[in-house]
């Protein structure tokens, strides 16, 4: 029976152990390039189990520097970074590789199935956007370009944590508590040589808190003012990427790394992709406007950004009689854990189940899932924030499903990370329903690692699907968390079990596109910025001056002039997102589609769900996402569904 890994790494000899393996990996590919008659079983899957092998074993130290980050854990993640840089891009531009990748798919096309046609197809695709083509000097230029890139992607994101956890906010007078819930109160509250003082910080939770319910606005913009210019040094590490990026792309034979970064996308083209946008953008803006007056008329000053969350907070208040403190009871983190287990039993069939395991926080957690009685995976989760974490929340990939080089099944293994309130021995952590939301996209994301029976590695669950098609399963599932159906499985009162009124639910579901144009409108404004951020080399005030120019069109507040946003946007300077931000939306047309069929079918017994788990989560990235989502609604999708998702009039 396959097995699952016990999590460990042994920070003092993992270096040491890196090297071995990599050295070993160098040499059994120099053999596997001497066969004679190379085919697609003795050549391209032990390739293929190789890189998946040195995934499980690298996959727990970018985990622990996420999740338990310490002077340690940065040091031995420093170094290894470039070290599998430079292994990683030689790999991908050995040329001898590519030719028998190449050879073997002309060799064997009319025998090969779907699954290992898209492995060898995706392979020759990226060594052509690494380079393997090219002559050895621009293959050297662009391994420096790869090490180097991957060293400032490193420090962007610590420089990011670090001002995180270095900014503190004490407040003495309890007149600047006014406003905020007791339970918060009580989480910002300490003690200081026999005074009491509170302390709010730039971690989500604690900022998000005070930004909503805070009063003082001096306080609010301090706070604001912290966020927004944290990390200043980050300024350069975006020069240098952009130089780098814009560079590599030229030596790769594109006008831009856009272009680059579309080739391996659904979108067709740049235009593609910024006519999608302004559309949205144009068709939100109206809406947007009119929010922004109802807004205002909350405040007795114009507002700036420091003032939105938290006259948006009483404006919901007045126009759904909705106060987010009264359900936050109703959102136990446990409970709404086990209720989405509960959820997508009730929806595909899957059960998850408890196990113990020693991992890398005692709040951290494992649950096996079964399909029709069958182990399928494993699950980790960790959901709480703490000072030596990262912020945010998102899936990881460990292990893959597929079948090894002897033809025995792999399972597939992932872990959902959080930033929700910390639970103690005196409370328990409630979220706010945003959060309840973010716990269902990030699942999503997992069953669809999870629950694939692709038998190829490389196109196996999340593997091999178009970065703007990735977010189609995971914004799916979290709109699920707005269904009465859904909620009624676990939205209960800590305390007394009283499952939350139907009233409640109404009020909650009416407020789900509440100023929904505004938040369509900001998030297409980042994803203005990052495209042409990447349309040709900005450098400097450059930078700003682009951000500034996209502003002037989408923002309805204009920020003030020392936000520097780009600093802190770790989705495209340490993350997989650059030139791809547009991805959330793209896939939001997907999602927004086939959700709304499966709603219409009553959820619970619905057709497209049951295809939903054999066609989009099963087939992981074997095939092309448009591909699949042709075969669920035997149509394309309709743009119109995401406008309608988020409220917005057609």
């Amino acid at each position: 029976m396959p097995r699952f890994l016990e999590f460990k790494v042994d920070l003092d000899t993992f270096i040491q152990e890196l090297n071995a393996r990599l050295d070993a990996n160098t040499k059994k590919i120099d053999t596997l390039l001497t066969l004679e008659q190379k085919i697609y079983t003795n050549f391209v899957k032990p390739m293929q189990m190789m890189e998946e092998d040195f995934g499980v074993f690298f996959t727990p130290l970018s985990h622990l520097n996420s999740v338990n980050n310490s002077d340690k854990t940065q040091e031995i993640y420093s170094q290894a970074l470039p070290i599998i840089t430079e292994y990683s891009t030689k790999l991908s531009q050995n040329i001898e590789i590519y030719k028998a990748y190449k050879e073997i798919l002309s060799k064997e096309e009319q025998t090969l199935n779907y699954e290992q046609k898209k492995v060898l197809e995706l392979n020759i695709l990226h060594f052509e956007l690494s380079g393997a083509h090219l002559d050895e000097k621009t293959k050297a230029r662009l391994q420096e370009i790869n090490i180097r890139k991957s060293e400032l992607s490193n420090d962007f994101s610590q420089n990011v944590l670090d001002a995180t956890n270095a900014y503190e906010y004490i407040i003495t007078d309890v007149k600047d508590l006014e406003g905020l819930p007791e339970s918060e109160i009580e989480n910002a509250k300490f003690e200081d040589d026999g005074i009491v003082k509170y302390k709010f910080t730039l971690q989500m939770p604690s900022y998000i808190t005070y930004m909503t319910y805070g009063k003082n606005r001096a306080i609010r913009e301090e706070l604001y003012r912290a966020y927004v210019t944290r990390a200043p040094q980050n300024g350069e590490i975006i020069d240098e990427m952009l130089s780098l990026k814009y560079e590599m792309s030229q030596l790769l034979g594109f006008e831009s790394y856009a272009a680059y970064s579309i080739a391996s996308k659904m979108a067709k083209d740049e235009e593609s992709v910024l006519e999608f946008l302004y559309t949205l953008l144009k068709k939100s803006t109206c809406q947007a406007q009119e929010e922004l007056k109802v807004l205002q008329k909350m405040s007795d000053v114009p507002l700036q950004s420091y003032d939105t969350a938290y006259y948006s907070e009483i404006l919901k208040k007045e126009q759904y009689d909705l106060d987010e403190e009264l359900y936050r009871p109703y959102f136990e983190q446990t409970s709404v854990l086990n209720g989405m287990f509960d959820f997508l039993h009730q929806l595909f069939g899957v059960r998850f189940e408890k196990v113990e395991s020693t991992l890398w926080n005692e709040k951290a957690c494992a649950y096996d899932l079964y399909l029709n009685n069958m182990l399928k995976a494993r699950l980790y989760t960790d959901l709480e924030s703490r000072k030596d974490k990262s912020g945010g929340a998102w899936m990881h990939n460990w292990q893959t499903h597929c079948l090894d080089v002897e033809g025995d099944e792999q399972l597939a293994s992932a872990f959902i990370v959080c930033n929700f309130p910390p639970s103690s021995k005196e409370n328990p952590s409630l979220l706010r329903h945003d959060d309840v939301v973010t716990l269902f996209h990030e699942m999503g994301h997992a069953i669809h690692h999870m629950l694939s029976t692709v038998n190829e590695y490389e196109v196996s669950g999340v593997n091999g699907v178009e970065w703007d098609a990735v977010e189609f399963p995971s914004q799916f599932l979290e709109n699920f968390a707005y269904e009465p159906k859904v909620l009624k499985l676990f939205a209960k009162h800590y305390k007394t079990g009283e499952i939350l009124s139907d009233e409640m639910i109404d009020k909650l579901v009416r407020s789900k596109n509440f100023l929904s144009a505004l938040g369509m409108v900001r998030q297409l404004e980042f994803s203005i910025f990052d495209f042409k951020l990447h349309t040709k080399l900005y450098q400097k005030q450059e930078v700003q001056d682009l951000l500034d120019s996209i502003r002037a069109q989408s923002a309805l507040i204009q920020p003030p002039a020392y936000n520097k946003f780009q600093n802190g946007f770790t989705h495209i300077f340490s993350g997989g997102y650059a030139a791809g931000y547009y991805s959330y939306k793209w896939a939001e047309v997907l999602s927004a589609d086939s959700f709304f069929s499966v709603v219409d079918e009553g959820i619970f017994g619905s057709d497209i769900a049951k295809k939903y788990l054999d066609i989009v989560l099963h087939r992981g990235g074997s095939q092309s996402m448009d591909i699949l989502f042709k075969e669920l609604m035997q149509r394309d999708a309709n743009p119109q569904n995401l406008l309608r998702l988020n409220g917005i009039n057609l």
